[in-house]
């Protein structure tokens, strides 16, 4: 049935972003962008691929944080254009995407209200994906309980503040343990979501949510080591929708060093290999995660008649974008010898 039916409302759209797909930037592209001396070389070279002349207004000399900020809005641009031609069932599909984004921009203006900061100086760091029709209201908030009682009211996030968090707890909790609560909710909501969505969509971002929602657990628990989080906090903030759940993250919650979540994760094969830092390795567990998430997002363009390609087509090009800055970064800063510790896509 979702062969007969998809194209009808979604193949033009799947279509273009598989089409966006194949300008991802090839290993021949990055051999280039190594060999540049310069910032203004990178520029060239970007030139050449489907960045197309994207820094051509830019006067050198170029800085790193322009060439983040005009590659993301290029790719915001083209999510854009999806959401806007897409149908009423993908639509849905493609804002569920941009809550992370609304939650990092939340937790942001949280974090500068809390600090008595200029909240409007706060809306020109906030992620372009993650911006609503009332955010601007957010910055009229002079104080927690106000700010509370707006997000309520005015956000597309609303269900998860409501869900776990009180004006209390924006005003005493630490503002990564909001983060992760507010994340946990979403992940969970995200999950069931897909899964009604067909059994296509349901298999690719299954396997997607579901190593997103582990990636958290692991990090949670890494992370809390050496904090005043007791171990019962720590466990209320793991997402139940991963393949560590309910075996992995009860271990997980038990765990005191880096050597037992290790232990803890050794039943899981595709996860083993993290920890696993023979000698003469240098990546970290943070590059396994991305190298990891662009093996699960390749994977969704291999199937046809799903909303996972969408999905996948966004993170590639972030990590595409984290590659281009990490080389512009040791081309500035003349850390050749590093140039190469990027995580190739295709």
């Amino acid at each position: 049935m979702e062969a007969i039916t998809f194209n009808i409302d979604n193949g033009y759209l799947d279509g273009i972003v598989r089409g966006f797909k194949g300008g991802i930037l090839s290993i021949s592209n990055y051999l280039n962008l190594t060999q540049c001396e310069t910032l203004d070389d990178l520029k060239l070279q970007l030139a050449a691929t489907d960045y197309g002349n994207f820094l051509q207004n830019e006067p050198s000399p170029l800085a790193t944080t322009t060439i983040t900020e005009r590659a993301r809005e290029k790719l915001v641009a083209e999510f854009q254009y999806i959401r806007q031609n897409a149908g009423p069932e993908l639509a849905k599909f493609l804002d569920y995407i941009t809550y992370s984004y609304m939650i990092d921009n939340i937790i942001l203006l949280i974090t500068g209200t809390l600090h008595e900061r200029d909240t409007h100086e706060l809306l020109e760091r906030c992620h372009p994906l993650g911006m609503f029709d009332s955010i601007a209201a957010l910055c009229v908030a002079t104080n927690v309980q106000e700010l509370f009682n707006t997000v309520l009211v005015e956000t597309p996030i609303a269900p998860y503040f409501e869900k776990c968090l009180s004006a209390h707890d924006l005003d005493e909790m630490n503002i990564e343990i909001i983060r992760n609560t507010l994340y946990k909710a979403y992940l969970e909501d995200f999950y069931e979501y897909t899964q009604t969505l067909g059994p296509t969509t349901a298999e690719v971002m299954g396997e997607i949510l579901k190593f997103e929602a582990d990636r958290r657990v692991i990090n949670i628990t890494i992370n809390s080591f050496g904090t005043e989080l007791s171990k019962d906090d720590r466990a209320k903030l793991f997402p139940t929708c991963g393949r560590l759940f309910p075996d992995g993250t009860f271990r997980l919650a038990k765990a005191d060093d880096q050597d037992q979540v290790r232990l803890a994760v050794e039943l899981y094969s595709e996860y083993r290999k993290f920890f696993d830092q023979g000698p003469g390795t240098e990546r970290s567990l943070e590059d396994h995660f991305f190298e990891y998430e662009v093996y699960l997002n390749k994977r969704a363009f291999l199937q046809q008649f799903h909303y996972g390609v969408f999905y996948a087509f966004l993170k590639l090009k972030e990590q595409e974008i984290r590659n281009i800055v990490w080389i512009a970064e040791c081309i500035a800063q003349q850390q050749k010898e590093r140039i190469n510790d990027y995580i190739p896509i295709f």
